[in-house]
């Protein structure tokens, strides 16, 4: 059975792009690249809470997904840079998008005043 995205509410391509890009930190981590960071240690500086662990861990699936590209620069000491392919910058205009709606409505999320608002408005972005 093949799968046609017009007649489905269900589409596996989208599922495995929001997964992909949904996964912890991956989003802050490809708004660092897109921002001009190409460096390991600028994107560790640029995110706060983010271990060097799990940045290796994501670099390395954005790598193999095709959206990143390690370069190893043979210089002394030897530099290692992490570009985005033309898949990756593709992804610039979701980037922007998420992140305007972000600040349009995760941001409305402060300004709540109304104490029921407050308990329940964290849950509904992930944050506690």
């Amino acid at each position: 059975m093949t799968h046609d995205p017009d007649n489905s509410a269900f589409c596996p391509y989208y599922h495995h792009a929001v997964e992909l890009i949904g996964r912890r930190w991956t989003g802050a981590i490809l708004r660092a690249l897109l921002s001009g960071m190409e460096r390991f240690s600028e994107v560790t500086a640029t995110v706060p809470g983010l271990s060097d662990r799990m940045l290796s861990e994501r670099l390395k699936e954005l790598e193999a997904e095709g959206i990143v590209e390690r370069l190893v620069r043979a210089e002394k000491p030897v530099r290692v840079e992490y570009l985005l392919t033309e898949k990756g910058r593709a992804l610039g205009a979701v980037i922007e998008a998420v992140s305007g709606w972000a600040e349009l409505w995760a941001g409305a999320d402060a300004a709540i005043t109304n104490e029921s608002d407050k308990i329940a408005a964290p849950a509904a972005f992930g944050r506690a």
